[in-house]
């Protein structure tokens, strides 16, 4: 057996102790968390602070003073119909994006596994694009698309003059499939990476034992990305709860009387529209928890993946 020999003075690594190891990776992390707390942090911080203060533009012009009034502002919210409103229209709005997202993204990861080399290179830099794009300068190309008088849509069908912008669920529709299609590539490129990874001994062993294309997919292909589709739903509902980019661009602000809101443009037009600003941090954070009890969903669906945070 071949001695091995250490040279004088080189000492052998001590092993790590179980403690050592488990707060190793954290210690990684003191970096970036010492730059993105403060960032993060303190916004989040003086959301909640301003929440419990009766803070309007007589504050912030100092004609009166700041007064703390507690939980009145959610009190206020509570009570307040149109909030109710606003909530539930935002949660069946994100809801109907998610599934949307979920079905085009899906469709085109299968079809990137069936196509050609030169179809899936086009089909993947047009997705890409689309994800690329700013949020802003997708609503603006979107509202040219459908305006009344130039917009090509109404070219197309041959409805000039029609105004997409003028019906609430119309305008939703619109507003949704501009939200699509930033939406979509994340998922169509998550599950596409999942079909890959597949072994395509599963699949062949699926058709030996006389399951069609359609069933293997459903009773295999699936089952093996369940992990993955929980992902992707968790992440698209928190992207498309706190939209407001879209809405407030396409529909300017809202739409008529406001039939188009959702909470994060709700909250701005509080805050800054009616100057309450108090009152508006208390929506913000509302979603603030709500998105928080949604992102605890997701780290356990991490964990239950088996990856690491």
């Amino acid at each position: 057996m071949t001695q091995v020999v250490v040279p004088a003075g080189v000492r052998h690594p001590r092993p790590r102790s179980g403690r050592a190891r488990r707060f190793a990776p954290w210690l990684y992390l003191l970096p970036a968390a010492a730059v993105l707390l403060p960032i993060f942090g303190y916004p989040i911080y003086m959301l909640g602070l301003l929440s419990v203060f009766d803070y309007r533009q007589a504050q912030v012009s100092g004609g009166e003073p700041t007064s703390f009034i507690g939980l009145a502002n959610y009190l206020t919210l509570l009570e307040d119909d149109k909030f109710w409103s606003i909530l539930a229209q935002t949660v069946f709005f994100a809801a109907a994006l998610v599934i949307a997202t979920l079905a085009v993204g899906a469709t085109l990861a299968v079809v990137l596994t069936r196509a050609g080399r030169w179809p899936r290179l086009l089909l993947s830099f047009a997705a890409m694009a689309a994800w690329a794009a700013p949020a802003m300068t997708g609503s603006t190309v979107w509202m040219f698309l459908f305006d009344a008088d130039l917009g090509l849509v109404n070219q197309v069908l041959g409805i000039d003059g029609f105004n997409w912008f003028y019906d609430k669920w119309v305008t939703f529709g619109v507003v949704g499939a501009t939200v699509v299609w930033h939406s979509f590539p994340f998922v169509m490129v998550v599950l596409y990476a999942g079909i890959q990874a597949i072994p395509p001994s599963v699949r062949e062993a699926a058709s030996l034992d006389g399951a069609s294309e359609w069933q293997s997919f459903w009773r295999v292909v699936v089952p093996m990305l369940r992990p993955l589709i929980t992902i992707v739903v968790i992440q698209s509902v928190i992207w498309d709860f706190k939209i407001f980019t879209q809405i407030y661009v396409m529909t300017n602000g809202g739409g008529i009387a406001g039939q188009n809101s959702v909470l994060n443009v709700y909250a701005y037009q509080t805050a800054f529209g009616s100057s309450e600003y108090g009152l508006g941090s208390a929506i913000g954070v509302v979603m603030t928890l709500i998105l928080l009890v949604i992102t605890l969903f997701y780290i356990r669906a991490l964990y239950r993946t088996g990856e690491r945070l």
